[in-house]
């Protein structure tokens, strides 16, 4: 069996598979979406044809959508012409269940897929002319957070940048340079309004990615390069909007246990690509079965019904609401946790580590006693149930290929939001006691003995990427495990730093608690397993 168009038409061999087939005139589907296309979204990923797409051929299984979405690929253009155009643009998605059932489903929704490639002329006349449609309600976005970012470390904007302000949007050739290109050709082309939705896994995104076409629009404006009046249509949201979103699925690179699998059922595009820009990609995409998407309500030109696939459209308020409700307390703490001491403690696989009764206790604990007391309650979900999923299904899922070590990557930039916040709450709030947090700070200490890159048998391990290690790592260069030494002036300088931990954790009253915690953490091989095994036992 092979992702074509022609091959689908003998059910019965996808069906003898367990393979679901599209329920959906798909031919009718492309023509309607190339008289009046409705979606265009930019990023070509895993993330997207796991979520994003699914939810929209939903709609067209059951008949409450026309229309496909149009897929652009403006990073990575071998994605396009190695795992999408060679399989007629389907995709094979692999829902992984907790409970051990496979789910195994075509996904047909995409009606073309293109590049965002100024050298592609027919490409890029395609989206020019799909921008130009009035019929075009929404443009959404998952180009990871760096997608949206415009200039360097200095602050300043990007050489290729500038070139692009200098250039016009004739001429512009950056990433989203070439998106605001594209919203200056609407503009001149009727100005309909349009909603650009980033549905990318970072606070408060809709604002980033306005940012970015902001900068774009006011500086072709001063440069005289801008048609008169994009700038004031850029921004005025009954134009264009740029609604925020809260978006959660996990999404692993595609696992040879899966490919393994489909491979026995008789399915054979299971090729594993890796394109020269370093982005795993195959035919078929892996994903956990639990997703949330929540999005701001503000869609100008209207928007798909992707309310009725189980998209919650709601006010930015209540998506930040939903935002912090998930990063600081009820999923993001207790993954950092669980990547802290996974690393320290020699696992390879988050779920492994759900068998573990003190690390399963530790993460309880975190979420229910310590984070639960100030968590941010949207309303719309109950933060007591989502922990409730990811730690009973989620989390410990075993045919989810995740590992402490990815998610370790960057710690240093997670912590000030993951932990700081419940410790700012808590210092707040005059019903509560800062000092009565334990768990909290035993993560903190635990990340502190991580970056010397020694396990709890005293192994020594390659600590994940992170922007901080080449300044933070000489600070512990002198700690060895079971040999004394001054622990406070090897902490002093990590704990203080608000940066890192959002507030001083010395004065916030947890940095002393914390030096204690990782003098337990050093004292020698197995102290890890000892001070965790201590201090639960103490709760």
């Amino acid at each position: 069996m092979h992702l074509l168009d022609s091959e689908l038409k003998n059910r019965e061999q996808w069906e003898k598979a367990g393979i679901e087939l599209p329920k959906f005139d798909r031919e009718a589907m492309k023509a309607a979406t190339k008289e009046t296309p409705q979606w265009v979204h930019f990023g070509a990923g895993n993330i997207f044809r796991a979520f994003p797409a699914a939810l929209q051929q939903k709609l067209l299984n059951e008949g409450a959508a026309k229309t496909g979405i149009i897929v652009a690929e403006g990073y990575d253009y071998e994605i396009i012409k190695k795992a999408y155009q060679p399989q007629d643009d389907l995709s094979l998605l692999v829902t992984l269940k907790a409970n051990g059932t496979i789910e195994k489903t075509v996904i047909a929704s995409l009606a073309e897929s293109l590049t965002v490639d100024r050298q592609d002329a027919a490409d890029w006349a395609r989206l020019c002319e799909v921008f130009a449609s009035e019929s075009l309600q929404m443009v959404s976005f998952t180009i990871t957070e760096k997608g949206y970012s415009i200039t360097g470390p200095d602050g300043d904007f990007r050489a290729d940048v500038k070139a692009d302000f200098e250039a016009g949007p004739d001429k512009a050739d950056s990433y989203i340079g070439k998106l605001v290109s594209l919203c200056h050709w609407r503009y001149t082309h009727g100005a309909a309004p349009l909603a650009l939705v980033s549905m990318d896994n970072c606070s408060h995104n809709g604002d980033k990615l306005f940012a970015a076409v902001d900068a774009y629009a006011k500086a072709w404006t001063e440069n005289g390069l801008a048609a008169e009046g994009f700038l004031a249509y850029i921004e005025n949201q009954a134009k264009v909007s740029f609604p925020w979103s809260m978006i959660d699925k996990i999404t692993p690179r595609p696992d040879d246990s899966v490919k393994k699998m489909l491979e026995e059922c008789g399915f054979e595009d299971t090729e594993n690509i890796v394109t020269s820009k370093n982005t795993y990609v195959a035919p078929f995409v892996n994903a956990e079965e639990a997703q949330y998407l929540v999005i701001e309500d503000a869609f100008p030109n209207g928007r798909p019904a992707l309310d009725k696939a189980g998209v919650i459209f709601t006010t930015r308020d209540t998506v930040e609401k939903v935002e912090r409700m998930k990063v600081c307390t009820c999923l993001n703490p207790l993954h950092t946790t669980l990547a802290v001491y996974g690393c320290l403690l020699g696992y390879t696989k988050i779920s492994d580590e759900m068998k573990d009764a003190d690390l399963v206790k530790l993460v309880e604990i975190i979420g229910y006693k310590e984070g639960l007391p100030v968590v941010t309650d949207p309303g719309i979900l109950s933060p007591k149930k989502f922990i409730d999923e990811v730690l009973q299904i989620r989390v410990p899922n075993p045919f989810m290929p995740d590992t402490p070590q990815r998610i370790a990557c960057d710690t240093s930039q997670k912590l000030s939001i993951r932990f700081g916040e419940t410790i700012k709450e808590y210092i707040a709030r005059p019903e509560l006691d800062v000092k009565s947090l334990k768990f909290i700070p035993m993560v903190q200490a635990g990340w502190c003995r991580y970056l010397m890159g020694v396990d709890d048998e005293g192994n020594p391990f390659t600590v994940s990427p992170d922007p901080m290690y080449e300044e933070l790592a000489p600070m512990v260069a002198s700690v060895k495990l079971g040999e004394a030494c001054d622990v406070h002036a090897v902490l002093q300088p990590i704990l203080s730093n608000a940066k890192i931990f959002g507030v001083d954790l010395y004065e916030a009253g947890l940095g002393e608690y914390v030096e204690s915690i990782f003098a337990e953490l050093i004292a020698g091989k197995g102290a890890v397993r000892a001070t965790l095994k201590k201090h639960l036992a103490e709760a």
